[in-house]
């Protein structure tokens, strides 16, 4: 027993960099994943709206949340104009390009991992504690002998704790801030993917879809 504490206060600190490096990488998986859903959406909704005759036209470079909401806009517009009589029934006819993309209006298990990583940051200060007592702990136990040796044991024993401690505040503080960085866009998605939703039921029941 004793030697297996010893050897997870020696690795708690290595433990806590692998897990924090996983944990970015899970962040930087959700932002390609977000990215990829964003410009699949984009294009499904710039097919559906490209035969309105009036419609939102956007600098290139415009983020693709304000480009979705456009174009969301144009056709609630369309839903909205009951004089608008030829582009309803291209919207009636178009409504299977949306239908096509509707897998990825399916958020749960992008929303659940995104939540998980997020709260999975709590984790580590108290990983960083865990690591803290464990070599302490260790410590303890491994100084029976000579009190030199003892006093030895107990300060290198402590020098990992220190670190554990610190590389559990540190990547807590790090992840932290990345979490908060990618929480807008993150949230932006899920609401432009709602808007979809909306206005697609909307189409369908206004329209006679």
């Amino acid at each position: 027993m004793d030697n297996i504490l010893s050897a997870i206060a020696e690795l708690s600190t290595w433990i806590i960099t692998v897990a924090a490096c996983f944990h970015l990488a899970v962040f930087a998986g959700l932002v390609l994943w977000a990215r990829r859903d964003m410009h699949i959406l984009t294009g499904a909704l710039q097919d559906y709206t490209r035969d309105l005759k009036q419609h939102s036209v956007l600098d290139p470079t415009a983020h693709l949340t304000d480009q979705m909401e456009a174009f969301l806009a144009d056709v609630e517009d369309v839903i909205n104009d009951p004089t608008r009589t030829e582009e309803r029934q291209a919207l009636r006819n178009r409504i299977g390009v949306l239908d096509e993309k509707r897998r990825y209006l399916h958020a749960l298990r992008f929303e659940t991992i995104a939540n998980s990583a997020r709260t999975m940051i709590e984790a580590y200060p108290l990983a960083g504690v865990l690591g803290t007592i464990i070599s302490i702990g260790a410590a303890l136990n491994l100084s029976s002998g000579a009190e030199t040796e003892a006093l030895s044991i107990i300060v290198a024993r402590f020098g990992d704790a220190i670190w554990s401690t610190f590389a559990g505040l540190s990547f807590g503080l790090l992840l932290l801030l990345v979490s908060s960085l990618l929480e807008p866009s993150f949230q932006r998605l899920s609401e432009v993917r709602a808007h979809v939703r909306t206005v697609v039921s909307a189409v369908k029941s206004r329209l006679g879809t």
